[in-house]
């Protein structure tokens, strides 16, 4: 069965060498990770992971499995279906700057709704946060341009919330 990718997200206990042990289960058993951003929520006692992984879905389930066994994981979710989340990621990219490329910079970074977060004499940096393929359209069109340096977050994702009247029941 062929490989697809995965989006995990998880409530743990926010302690040290909590994601040492969660980025431990994947590498020991051979997962690999495509992004990981934790960060704690809005109780300081607890921090929210996010990862985004490919696997079949029989691998997909046996990490599923594995990580609900850690004793600081309070819940985890997958995050995989978009239409029932929100996932952003958010990437920084350095570009240097060449009068005769300004214009066209400027003008391309504000079409894709980025901003231009620093500028000096010879360089830019940019700042993008959208979906995935909204950040990676965005450095494609960027590379010909030459890319000094880039950085990204790794994908966020949270359910979207319901009115009342359709309130998602959790499981």
């Amino acid at each position: 069965m062929e490989e697809r990718a995965y989006t995990i997200s998880m409530l743990v206990t926010n302690r040290p060498g909590v994601t040492s042990r969660v980025t431990g289960l994947f590498s020991g058993r051979g997962y690999n990770m495509e992004s990981i951003c934790g960060a704690p929520t809005h109780d300081p006692d607890v921090s929210r992971i996010t990862i985004k992984t490919k696997a079949t879905p029989e691998k997909f389930e046996e990490i599923r499995k594995q990580i609900n066994r850690l004793i600081d994981v309070i819940k985890l979710r997958d995050m995989t279906v978009e239409e029932k989340t929100v996932q952003r990621e958010m990437a920084l990219i350095s570009m240097e700057i060449v009068s005769r490329t300004q214009i066209e910079l400027t003008e391309m970074v504000a079409s894709c709704g980025a901003k231009i977060i620093n500028e000096s004499a010879d360089s830019y940096i940019i700042e993008v946060t959208g979906t995935e393929e909204e950040v990676n359209g965005l450095i494609d069109r960027l590379a010909p341009f030459g890319i000094k340096k880039l950085t990204r977050s790794g994908v966020l994702a949270l359910y979207r919330e319901l009115d009342d009247s359709h309130r998602r029941v959790e499981s």
